[in-house]
């Protein structure tokens, strides 16, 4: 199979792991397990299936100049991007979290922008008008179930995790250009676990097991397994072939599956702000990612 249209293959599988993820979470969130512990949950899992599966692979040494970027993307990555993203879908909703999450092809861009010197065209910068206005209003004018303080500030830990991943994105592509994808990986996750312990230690401690059904055990294991493990190892095996842009423009797929899953499991409506805020984000996100590839073909 092509390199690359095993990546596009690859990124599909993640964001409909990510897309049905939200609802999942969140209903075991609600319960279960609240949202720091089931990171260090989620950390420590896929941390131990990365080793597992590690001595399949090409054993690699890493270069000492490298330590210091692999940390960085183990604490923001890993630590931050899922702490953060836990964090605010606990307080939102899955319909709302995912749409946010679009942002994040934006937020790349400017990233890249800054980091990697990717030029900026006059429909980029309108692509991020419309998609941060999209967001904007999803944030102050969505109503919720919930507490709508409380619902607004998920929705601002949402934004953050979007930028995180995104800067992780950006900052990890020359190291997958460098090592094997599951060295790149597994490295992270080691980096990432201490700080996820430091904060979800507690929250860990505090579950009751035993209160757990076959049904909550599956919907754990597809947390874990799902879009930890298998999420993050083929979205980074994807990223050694593809741009970041690319891996990011495949994030717009997620609200279409988390709305359906949600839908079907009658755990949320969609209003007319949700329609009206994604207009503008994916309107945004088209402005962003059409005009890139015709800027990338001109001599």
């Amino acid at each position: 199979m092509n390199k690359k249209f095993r990546a596009h293959i690859f990124l599909l599988i993640v964001n409909f792991i990510y897309g049905a993820n939200y609802t999942i979470a969140k209903s075991l969130m609600k319960d279960y397990i609240h949202p720091m512990g089931f990171i260090l949950l989620r950390v420590l899992g896929a941390t131990t299936l990365f080793f597992l599966i590690s001595p399949f692979f090409k054993t690699e040494k890493i270069d000492r100049k490298d330590f210091p970027m692999l940390i960085f993307c183990g604490v923001i990555g890993i630590a931050v991007n899922q702490l953060l993203f836990f964090k605010g879908l606990n307080l939102t909703g899955a319909i709302n979290a995912s749409l946010i999450i679009t942002t994040n092809p934006m937020i790349v861009l400017l990233v890249a922008a800054l980091l990697i010197k990717e030029r900026i065209t006059k429909w980029k910068v309108g692509g991020i008008l419309a998609g941060a206005s999209g967001a904007v209003i999803l944030i102050l004018f969505s109503k919720h179930a919930d507490d709508g303080k409380h619902a607004i500030a998920g929705d601002v830990w949402i934004f953050l995790n979007s930028f995180f991943y995104a800067v992780y994105l950006v900052l990890v592509k020359p190291l997958m250009l460098k090592y094997h994808p599951l060295t790149v990986i597994k490295w992270v996750f080691i980096f990432g676990l201490p700080v996820v312990l430091f904060f979800g230690y507690d929250e860990l401690m505090d579950v009751q097991w035993s209160t757990f059904t076959p049904n909550i055990w599956l919907g754990v294991a597809f947390v874990v397994v799902g879009s930890t493990f298998i999420a993050y190892l083929f979205n980074i095996i994807a990223l050694k072939e593809v741009s970041p842009e690319i891996v990011s423009i495949y994030i717009y797929l997620q609200p279409i599956i988390a709305t359906i899953f949600s839908l079907s499991m009658n755990h949320e409506r969609i209003t007319m702000v949700q329609i009206a805020a994604s207009m503008l984000i994916f309107a945004g996100v088209y402005l962003v990612s059409a005009p890139l590839e015709k800027v990338r073909k001109q001599p």
